[in-house]
């Protein structure tokens, strides 16, 4: 179910900011895939997700899928991202693909249980649109899932400061804390049913594998948001 090139900056209508946002994930793919090997903060952020006690279904998509690293390791079906070359590599690890954004995905209304925007939220231009897409495709019962790197937290902090020194990632990025994507997600039809922490380490003092904790906790560097559909 993949849309081509032309669709999907028709039916954004936003393709410069998609462009500039993806072009070094497109760019650096091989490098940024590389980055999950061997990596403890991959580790970490997996672990967090996995320990969610939301029963997660499918079917299963993932909004900025990437190279499909955390797709693989989810179990998540689909897959859509603006970047062509990180989906070539998401399609080897089994994901079936869509070169899409997430103002229109490219699915029918009530077709996943779940969707996930792993590290997608704090690079959309304005995620209404996105979240209001993600409710149109989700299953009555379905929940969204959000992974976010907490603004004010030593990560959220350390990333800023990437930003504004013109990391390429990071150019486009913004970042937020929990309570302002929840008073987003409630504007878009969506509740909060669980919330999960990680990271509690600094960026500095990174050095051993952690779990989450249940609840937002102060300081954590990595906040997972399940949402459910207001019915």
């Amino acid at each position: 179910m993949g849309v081509d090139q032309g669709v999907m900056v028709g039916a954004m209508g936003k393709e410069t900011f998609w462009r500039q946002a993806a072009r070094p994930f497109e760019e650096g793919a091989a490098e940024y895939d590389g980055w999950f090997e061997e990596s403890l903060l991959f580790a970490i952020e997996r672990v967090a997700l996995r320990e969610l006690r939301t029963p997660l279904r499918g079917p299963k998509l993932e909004v900025g899928v990437g190279p499909g690293r955390f797709a693989e390791a989810l179990g998540v079906e689909f897959g859509v991202d603006p970047a062509l070359a990180p989906l070539a590599l998401a399609k080897k690890r089994g994901v079936r693909v869509s070169q899409a954004v997430g103002e229109a995905l490219p699915y029918l209304g009530h077709s996943m249980q779940t969707v996930l925007l792993l590290f997608t939220y704090c690079f959309l231009e304005d995620p209404r649109p996105v979240l209001r897409e993600c409710r149109r495709v989700l299953k009555p019962g379905g929940h969204l899932v959000l992974g976010l790197i907490v603004a004010d937290s030593p990560w959220g902090r350390m990333l800023q400061q990437k930003k504004e020194g013109g990391h390429p990632f990071y150019r486009q990025a913004r970042f937020y804390d929990p309570g302002e994507v929840e008073a987003c997600l409630a504007g878009c039809g969506f509740i909060v049913e669980e919330r999960r922490s990680s990271l509690m380490q600094a960026p500095e003092a990174l050095q051993k594998m952690e779990h989450s904790r249940a609840g937002l906790v102060s300081q954590a560097g990595f906040a997972v948001l399940v949402a459910g559909v207001v019915p």
